[in-house]
């Protein structure tokens, strides 16, 4: 059987941007992080991204908090005003987070009339104002997610101009979903789908600026397609298909950081987040709560559907606990799973 790798935080400091599993709202919460965590010990989780009025005057715990096996960890803030920035990175970096980021990307109705996400990619010199106001408050990285552009707006200016700003404002990394946003006219989701992919655009970003560290997002499935792109890019950042085939990120720490220490498998990955869900069960959380995330784990494997059926139907009944987990396990092709642990 696999053994799973513990993060290195020294070892990991110049290399953790490498990959990383993009901030996905109402997915990427602390279960699912520490979930995804078993499989990868290096790749960069983000948290959902959070208001910084939220962050100022709401529940921090419940808002922020995350456990400290997810480390290697980063907050995504959504917001546009320098001081307030300022202060939730503060208060993030006081968490315990190992970076946070600046969200220019979120195309939704609710962030538009909040003055953040991508419609500030029409204002680059504000997004640099909060990048120094943020720099100058903490003491880890701060980056920035963005998209191509929005609407009308030539990408080749676009995002030269977010970059060459956030940068010289002290910005540590620039993530880039290789999409324009459509502010009017599309929904959220229809915007992660309809418009066009343009990888050669952030490429042609990191050769014009190839000291500052570029990132790439957007429709990324597969490790086998997304690979090459690190001869011309810094980083890989995976989001739905991270979420719906988490077993992807068992080869990360391999085929990216060159672990010598071999693909983390599913089944070794269920095994070794047994003791969270133990401890969180005994807090209160609901099995349901937490095994939501692991749905897809299996997806391709023979058994994938029992699995799915057992934890959909068994983690909402009352009382469910790690039994649900242990009977949905059994259903996924045992024989399969022996004969791997055994190589």
């Amino acid at each position: 059987m696999n053994k799973i790798k513990g993060y290195d935080a020294d070892a990991a400091k110049t290399d953790q941007h490498r990959f990383s599993v993009a901030p996905m709202m109402e997915w990427t919460d602390r279960h699912c992080r520490a979930f995804h965590r078993q499989l990868t010990a290096h790749g960069l989780l983000y948290t959902e991204m959070v208001t910084t009025g939220a962050v100022i005057h709401g529940d921090r715990q419940h808002l922020i908090g995350f456990s400290e096996i997810e480390h290697p960890i980063a907050c995504q803030l959504g917001g546009s005003d320098p001081d307030e920035m300022a202060k939730a990175a503060k208060i993030v970096a006081d968490f315990g987070y190992d970076e946070v980021n600046i969200n220019v990307g979120c195309p939704s109705d609710r962030v538009q009339s909040g003055r953040f996400g991508a419609c500030l990619m029409q204002e680059p010199d504000l997004v640099a104002k909060c990048v120094s106001a943020m720099k100058d408050a903490v003491d880890i990285p701060v980056t920035v997610k963005c998209r191509l552009g929005v609407d009308d707006q030539d990408t080749e200016k676009a995002l030269d101009d977010m970059a060459d700003k956030v940068f010289a404002a002290g910005a540590d990394a620039l993530w880039v979903h290789a999409r324009k946003a459509w502010l009017q006219g599309l929904s959220p989701k229809e915007n992660r789908d309809i418009p066009p992919l343009d990888y050669d655009r952030v490429v042609r970003l990191k050769k014009r600026l190839p000291e500052r560290f570029i990132g790439l997002n957007g429709g990324l499935e597969t490790l086998d397609q997304a690979e090459p792109f690190l001869e011309n890019l810094d980083g890989l950042m995976f989001g739905r298909a991270a979420y719906h085939t988490p077993q992807l990120l068992g080869e990360v720490d391999r085929r990216l950081y060159g672990s010598q220490e071999g693909d983390v498998s599913p089944w070794d990955a269920v095994r070794a987040h047994m003791t969270y869900l133990e401890v969180q069960l005994g807090k209160g959380v609901k099995l349901a709560h937490m095994t939501r995330h692991m749905l897809g784990l299996f997806h391709g494997r023979p058994g994938a559907r029992s699995w799915r059926r057992i934890l959909t139907v068994g983690a909402i009944k009352p009382g469910a606990g790690l039994e649900v987990v242990e009977k949905a396990l059994a259903a996924v092709s045992p024989t399969d799973y022996d004969a791997e642990a055994a190589e």
